[in-house]
């Protein structure tokens, strides 16, 4: 497959949106920052949030939402960049809205039940306007939080722990194109999980509680998981990292799956855009650069 470079000199990107302008929002995790990538390649600040922006998504009104894992520590690895443990200077996990013209940022949460947001890392909105989320958990040198999924609404009204206690760093999460499904890639342990939506911020429940969800693929060795896209065939494209890096393109059903490789040693996200929604846009976290191909079949419209 043939790539097109459309934008280097990133600070581990991430997040990629794509806009009917043919322009591209895409968050910088270790510069704190939104940015615009327009079409032949310029970038301009959208806002400077701090902490480590992470997942986006546009929201049903038109404002950008914001996963934001609260920073990371920086290791520069013969010229990549590499994301470590929880720095000294975190800022605490939080969900942010972001009003594109402006830059204006407003804090929507921080805290669920009481219990602080840890490291929120991706989101995707639902036909009615409220999102799912996945909180990672911050690591440190001798231990973890766990992660989790989250359900909130865009008003910030309203925020629910879905899925609590999701061991291996719960990370892209997707919905099928029915909105009754959803899709979760676990990072360390290299699966994607599916669970049933049975209401507002609720999945059905799993036969063993330490075991949640149904496993709809496995990969091998080192081959980790981040973000992902939905296809409009349903299949599921997620970015992976270390031993293939990648988007490997899954179909839920029998969990087989293809894989394309990318030039980078962590591929992070994948999103769809373009007049036929074929062009897809590829973010390449350790070398920072934003990258585009032209897909097989069209990517599945979000719902805003």
């Amino acid at each position: 497959m043939e790539f097109t470079l459309i934008a280097d000199g990133l600070r581990f990107p991430e997040g990629p949106v794509c806009l009917p302008d043919g322009s591209v929002i895409l968050v910088e995790i270790a510069a704190g920052q939104v940015t615009r990538i327009d079409p032949d390649g310029g970038k301009s600040s959208v806002a400077t949030p701090g902490g480590g922006p992470n997942g986006a998504a546009i929201g049903p009104d038109g404002a950008l939402y914001v996963c934001n894992n609260g920073g990371a520590e920086w290791i520069d690895h013969e010229g990549l960049l590499l994301p470590g443990n929880q720095p000294a200077d975190y800022s605490g996990g939080r969900i942010e809205r972001i009003d594109m013209a402006t830059g204006k940022t407003e804090c929507l949460y921080r805290a669920v039940e009481g219990r602080a947001l840890s490291a929120p890392n991706d989101l995707v909105f639902d036909a009615t306007g409220g999102f799912w989320f996945t909180d990672t958990g911050k690591a440190r040198v001798h231990d973890r939080d766990n992660g989790g999924v989250f359900y909130a609404r865009a008003d910030g009204s309203f925020i629910v722990e879905a899925i609590p206690a999701l061991y291996g760093g719960p990370n892209g999460i997707g919905l099928s194109p029915d909105g009754r499904t959803l899709y979760v890639s676990l990072t360390l342990e290299r699966i994607i999980l599916s669970f049933e939506i049975i209401g507002e911020g609720m999945v059905a429940p799993s036969p063993v509680a330490a075991l949640p969800g149904n496993v709809v693929c496995s990969f091998p060795g080192r081959m980790m998981l981040d973000s992902m896209a939905i296809d409009a065939n349903g299949h599921i494209c997620v970015a992976t990292m270390a031993d293939r890096s990648g988007i490997a393109i899954i179909d839920p059903l029998s969990g087989a799956y293809s894989h394309i490789e990318t030039p980078d040693f962590i591929t992070t996200n994948i999103a769809f855009g373009g007049p036929d929604m074929r062009d897809a846009y590829i973010t390449l976290g350790s070398s920072g650069q934003l990258i585009k191909t032209r897909w097989s079949v069209p990517g599945l419209p979000l719902a805003y």
